[in-house]
């Protein structure tokens, strides 16, 4: 289980549009993985800005990246995407049968 600091370094890191864009396209492709090149060709973000995205979501233990041969793969890390989630919801509705 997340702590809040993790949850809150993981929600800053798709805390933009790019991010949260280039994101949703590798949850999107699954295990396949998407080269930096093939993520820059659907979003259309330029490679010095992209780079710094996937740099962020790295840190924010998001994505994962994997060399093969001169290619550099990166993979959402569905785990800790669905701690994210798993943290957000729950407490779902605890207090909706309180009284004011």
């Amino acid at each position: 289980m997340l702590d809040t600091d993790r949850a809150a370094e993981g929600f800053n890191a798709v805390g933009s549009k790019h991010r949260l864009s280039v994101l949703l396209e590798l949850v999107k492709i699954g295990s396949k993985g998407l080269s930096i090149g093939k993520i820059q060709d659907l979003l259309n973000i330029p490679l010095s800005t992209l780079a710094h995205h996937l740099d962020y979501l790295k840190k924010a233990n998001l994505i994962k990246q994997v060399k093969k041969g001169r290619s550099i793969l990166n993979f959402a890390q569905i785990n800790h995407i669905q701690s994210l989630a798993d943290y957000l919801l729950k407490e779902c509705c605890v207090n909706e049968n309180k009284r004011k």
